[in-house]
This record gives C-alpha cells, sequence and structure tokens, in this order.
C-alpha cells in the first residue's frame, strides 16, 4: 500500500500534467491502480506504450520504467536503465516529477546511446515498428481502456485500408478484361492482315491475258490453226 504522501504527490502532479501536458507525450493512472496511483501509463510520440511504476516511498526513491510496445529503441517488458529511474537510485532528485520522468524518456528515446535495456536498430526497422505500433497497441486491454481515442484513430486507418484494397480488388478484374479485349482486337487485326491479298498480290493471282501482239506473230508464221487454241486462252 503506498504512502499517503507518495498518493497526494502523484495526484497533484497527474492535476500539474493535465494542464500542461508534456509535448509528444500522453499519460494518466492506471485503472487496475488507480486508488494508490502508483502505476502511470503513457504513449511516446503516438506509437509506444509504456508505463513508470512508482515505489510507496515516492518521491524520495525513483521509480521503474518499462516499455510495452516493440520500438526498436529500448526492449519490452524490461526496466530500462536512465539515470532518473530505480536503476540509479543514488542520481534520483526527489524534485523530479511525472512531467520531468516522462521528458526525459522522450529525449533518450529519440538518442542512440547505449544504456542497459536499449537495443540497436536500423532506422528502416523503426519506422516498421512505429506503422504496426497501434495495430499493436490496440490488442492491449489496459491500452483501449486508457487510451480509447487511438482505438477509435486505429478503426478508422484499418476501414480506409479495407476500402482501398476493395477498390483495388474491383479494379483488377476489369483492367484484366480491357487487356483481353485489346488482345482479342489485336489478334483479329493480325488474322484480317493475313486474309487479305496485297495490290502486288491481287495482280500475281489474277489470269493475265495472252498478248495481241504475240497472237499476230504466231498466225502470220504458223497460221490460223495453231493460233486457234491460243485465243481460247
Amino acid at each position: 500500500m503506498a504512502e499517503k504522501s507518495c498518493v497526494k504527490r502523484l495526484q497533484k502532479e497527474y492535476r500539474a500534467l493535465c494542464k500542461e501536458p508534456v509535448s509528444h507525450v500522453v499519460a494518466c493512472p492506471s485503472p487496475s491502480d488507480i486508488l494508490e496511483w502508483r502505476k502511470f501509463l503513457f504513449i511516446l510520440v503516438d506509437f509506444y506504450y509504456g508505463k513508470i511504476k512508482f515505489p510507496p516511498e515516492y518521491p524520495y526513491k525513483p521509480p521503474g520504467i518499462t516499455m510495452i510496445t516493440p520500438n526498436g529503441r529500448f526492449m519490452t517488458q524490461k526496466k530500462i536503465c536512465l539515470s532518473m529511474s530505480d536503476f540509479h537510485p543514488e542520481s534520483w532528485n526527489p524534485m523530479w516529477s511525472v512531467s520531468s520522468i516522462l521528458t526525459g524518456l522522450l529525449s533518450f528515446m529519440t538518442d542512440n546511446t547505449p544504456t542497459t535495456g536499449s537495443v540497436n536498430t536500423t532506422a528502416a526497422e523503426k519506422r516498421h515498428l512505429a506503422k504496426d505500433s497501434l495495430a499493436f497497441n490496440c490488442k492491449n486491454t489496459a491500452f483501449k481502456k486508457l487510451f480509447p481515442e487511438y482505438v477509435e484513430k486505429y478503426k478508422q486507418e484499418r476501414h480506409a485500408r479495407q476500402l482501398v484494397s476493395e477498390q483495388v480488388s474491383a479494379q483488377v478484374p476489369q483492367e484484366d478484361k480491357c487487356r483481353l479485349k485489346l488482345e482479342k482486337l489485336g489478334d483479329s487485326s493480325v488474322e484480317d492482315a493475313k486474309g487479305v491479298d496485297t495490290p502486288k498480290d491481287a495482280r500475281r493471282n489474277r489470269k493475265q491475258p495472252f498478248p495481241t501482239w504475240m497472237m499476230l506473230l504466231l498466225v502470220s508464221i504458223f497460221g490460223v490453226v495453231m493460233a486457234l487454241p491460243l485465243l481460247q486462252l
């Protein structure tokens, strides 16, 4: 059970956080620990979901910080080693608050300095994790209860993707039909072209008459009898 001073301190800090939110961070008390106010859940830059668990002795002892969403910067479900976490109680300052902890965490999130609990990933891997983070978070029961606006955002994005997919699927058969029709027309044109004689072919295939001058020459030489069969040609 948390000490009364711890609960009062966290309630006061939460009210201050609501009045002056930390940029790019959304945070609120855990619904499973609302009576004790010892656990804060947060979202960093709209993607990464994590938790801060305060000891009963807070603010005289530092909290533990854990990331839940795969993020490419810190391991998930493992405490992060930071100067304001319980990894370094000797460096903890009781004047620090939930806001200052979240601000420091956000700074470490965008940094590449190695520490206990950090991981090394490429920029492409980080972009891929960021793209899939909302779908991952919406499977978490506590996340859905605390951040319904993000769940609604995910539903809208998924619905929009489905509409686009359906439109693409509907266009593909139509495009196939057009392509097949064009191919059929192309084949027909080729066949028609094969069946049509060119002027040169038509002249070659047409029956050529026997030349008149040749007939007269033959008559003069061999007589009418030999020329008659030629006249019938």
